[in-house]
Parts: structure tokens; C-alpha cells; sequence
């Protein structure tokens, strides 16, 4: 019986090893095949114009997105709905993982944050203007994103995490829950994720704070644009914060966090880096039309701003 127990025991570990090393792969994939286009479209040659126009017309969303294509949007308002899948898989990572491994928790902790205060401002930041869409493309891309970012976070350990918490519940159940006392309750334990945790991870955590806190004051800017109730589309420049250099702060802030979370890694997990070139390109690649719509607004645009990167692009 023992000799059986220690062979289905290395067959499980074995098998988890491979499906984890398919995921990790499979989102080392999607990160490629969705920087790639971007990067392509990005060259600066004629013979790509019909390549960028139409990767353009699957990121355009809001104020940059022509009423003629709204029969292939949605209201970019349904953000609420992805911002809500991202709050409840985040969580669910997190407590997957939390006694487990105290890097991807602490990664997890901080994407937390993230997304609840993402959560938060569809609610009580944003005000939409009644012709502010996006592509059906765009909110794919979105429930994905938001998907598999938390997981590329954690990929080295969660379906170990996953199997622990399983086992854990069945012996809870196995046991009865009478076996269970408060005494047991071991709140050190629960906090060791946070006290074994390196120069790494609080440097990470200072460089997302940085791009975390400015984000919030550009969404706060941008939200005060339009008073809550208007059903107007009209649209003024905005000023503030680092609008005063660029016209996609809010973007450049995202990038700041997202380097913030690879430094808070170690920098040592390539999907992780993956993760980081996709968000960079997306953004980069939406801040640049944000820009040049900008710039055909309104005549009197402040030329010294850049699109994303202040005095450089």
C-alpha cells in the first residue's frame, strides 16, 4: 500500500507538472501573439497603413471611436463587467495562494489593489458620454487580459496552491467541522506571506505605488471633465498631474505599475516580462491615437505634449 501511495503520488505531481508547464507556455504564447501585431503595425513603412488602420479600428474606444462603427461595439461602460471578473479572479488567486508562496502572494495583493480601485472608479469616477464605445475586439481582449494577467503572476505555483486548498477542504470535511476551534486561528501565519518578503518586493511596491497613485489622480482629472448626468459628448483638454506632458497619462501610469509588479517578481519569470511588453506596445500603441485625435480637436492643443512618453514620444 505504501509503495501504491508513493506511485500515485508521483504520478499526480508528474501531471501537474506538465498541465503547469502547458499553462505557462500557453500564456507565454497569448502575450506574444498579442504583442506581435501590435509591434508590426507599429513600423513605420506605407506598406503596413492597411495593417495599422485595421489593428486601429479593434483599439479604438470613447472619444476616438467614429459613430460609424458602433455596430460593431458595445457600450464601453460594460468595463464594469470585466472589471468585476477581474476583482473576483484576482481574489480567488489570492486566497488559492496565500499560505502557499509569498512572492505570487504579495504580486496578487498589489493586482488587487489595482483592480478593486479600477473597480471602483467605472462606478464613481467615470461618467461616460452616451457615444462612448468599444469594439467587441477590445472587450474580448479585455476579459482576457484581465483574466490572464493575475494568472501569469502565479503560474509556478498555483496549481500546487489550488491542489493544497482541495486537500485542505477535504479533510475539513472528512474531519467535521467540530474539529475546528478558534484556538487554532494562527494569525502570525497568516501574515508570514507579508514578513518574508525582500528588497525586491518593496521596491517593486514603491514603483506600483508611484504609477498606482498618479493613475488614480489622472482618472480623477478625466472624470471631471463632464459632470455626473450629462449626456453631452462634448470633450475639453485636460490639465493636471502629467497631463501638463502628455496627453495618455493614465497609460503611462499603467506601464509604471505593471514595471513596479515585474520588479516585485525578481524579474526572474519570463511571462511576467511577456506580460509587461503586451501591456507596453497596447498602450503605447492607443496613447499615439489618443494624441493625434487630440491634436485634430483642438487647434490650440499644448504642442510640448508628448503621446505617452514625457519630452521623448
Amino acid at each position: 500500500m505504501n509503495l501504491l501511495g508513493v506511485l500515485m503520488e508521483a504520478l499526480v505531481s508528474q501531471s501537474i507538472n506538465t498541465i503547469k508547464t502547458t499553462l505557462i507556455w500557453l500564456l507565454r504564447t497569448t502575450w506574444i501573439v498579442g504583442t506581435l501585431p501590435i509591434l508590426i503595425a507599429s513600423l513605420p513603412s506605407p506598406c503596413l497603413n492597411s495593417f495599422h488602420a485595421l489593428l486601429l479600428s479593434f483599439a479604438k474606444r470613447g472619444k476616438i471611436m467614429p459613430s460609424s462603427s458602433h455596430k460593431v461595439s458595445i457600450f464601453q461602460t460594460i468595463n464594469l463587467f470585466f472589471n468585476s471578473v477581474a476583482v473576483i479572479w484576482t481574489t480567488t488567486l489570492l486566497m488559492g495562494t496565500w499560505y502557499f508562496a509569498y512572492k505570487s502572494v504579495f504580486l496578487l495583493l498589489l493586482m488587487e489593489i489595482h483592480v478593486l480601485r479600477r473597480l471602483y472608479e467605472t462606478f464613481q469616477v467615470f461618467n461616460y458620454s452616451p457615444s462612448a464605445r468599444m469594439h467587441i475586439f477590445g472587450y474580448l481582449t479585455g476579459i482576457y487580459f484581465y483574466t490572464a494577467a493575475p494568472l501569469s503572476l502565479c503560474t509556478f505555483c498555483v496549481l500546487e496552491a489550488f491542489n493544497f486548498a482541495a486537500d485542505q477542504v477535504a479533510e475539513f470535511k472528512v474531519e467535521g467541522q467540530e474539529m475546528v476551534s478558534v484556538t487554532d486561528f494562527d494569525l502570525w501565519g497568516y501574515m508570514k506571506p507579508l514578513t518574508r518578503l525582500g528588497w525586491c518586493q518593496w521596491a517593486g511596491a514603491v514603483i506600483f505605488a508611484w504609477g498606482w497613485f498618479h493613475q488614480l489622480r489622472c482618472h480623477a482629472i478625466l472624470g471631471s471633465l463632464r459632470e455626473r448626468g450629462d449626456r453631452t459628448d462634448g470633450y475639453v483638454i485636460p490639465q493636471g498631474d502629467w497631463f501638463e506632458v502628455v496627453s495618455s497619462p493614465h497609460y503611462l501610469s499603467e506601464m509604471i505599475l505593471y514595471a513596479g509588479l515585474l520588479v516585485a517578481s525578481g524579474g526572474t519569470d519570463f511571462t511576467i516580462w511577456l506580460l509587461l511588453g503586451f501591456v507596453v506596445a497596447n498602450l503605447v500603441f492607443a496613447a499615439a491615437e489618443t494624441h493625434r485625435w487630440y491634436l485634430r480637436k483642438f487647434e490650440n492643443y499644448p504642442r510640448n505634449r508628448r503621446a505617452i512618453l514625457p519630452f521623448i514620444y
